[in-house]
């Protein structure tokens, strides 16, 4: 098992555009997808962006059935995009709270798309198109913005439904957030 340290918002790496996947199945990608699962489940991840290792490549790993960080959001399959594209399914979108790895101890509300499509690739290069909606399309759009050097901070419209989970949450086991 190895957890790779999670970089955190202030580092310039995560505010870059990552490059996309030209290699399928090596046994570095797959060294790496190990270790990103690994670090997800320390972590008690939703998921996890290759750009957040340090690592800056267009992969992004998610899923759970339960999650103590999340505990009343459904189970979400256990995925591995590569080079992905969303697509919204409709204009609707929804506000919810969002934390992320990389900004630990905060949590601020996201808009996001309810209803989307996503498409790309698994670790063996195989497509993988799904349509998702709920906490499963929030989970993904999280996920792929880390892709392009966004961090959920940079999408909340309202300041005042933004703070420290401790503060927000009293009681919340949230200290890996």
């Amino acid at each position: 098992m190895t957890v790779r340290e999670i970089l955190k918002m202030g580092d310039p790496r995560l505010l870059q555009r990552a490059e996309p996947v030209t290699e399928f199945d090596t046994p570095a990608m797959r060294e790496l997808i190990a270790d990103m699962f690994d670090t997800m489940h320390a972590a008690n991840g939703a998921g996890l962006a290759a750009p957040q290792i340090g690592v800056n490549l267009q992969l992004v790993i998610f899923g759970f059935k339960q999650n103590q960080r999340y505990p009343d959001a459904p189970p979400v399959p256990e995925t591995v995009l590569v080079n992905p594209v969303l697509t919204p399914l409709s204009q609707e979108t929804a506000e919810d709270w969002e934390g992320c790895l990389s900004v630990p101890g905060l949590r601020g509300i996201v808009p996001r798309w309810t209803r989307l499509r996503y498409e790309g690739s698994d670790q063996f290069g195989a497509p993988i198109r799904r349509e998702v909606e709920g906490f499963h399309a929030r989970v993904v759009q999280h996920e792929c913005d880390h892709l392009a050097g966004i961090l959920y901070p940079m999408r909340v419209r309202d300041f005042t439904r933004f703070g420290y989970t401790d503060v927000l949450f009293p009681g919340m086991d949230d200290a890996d957030d």
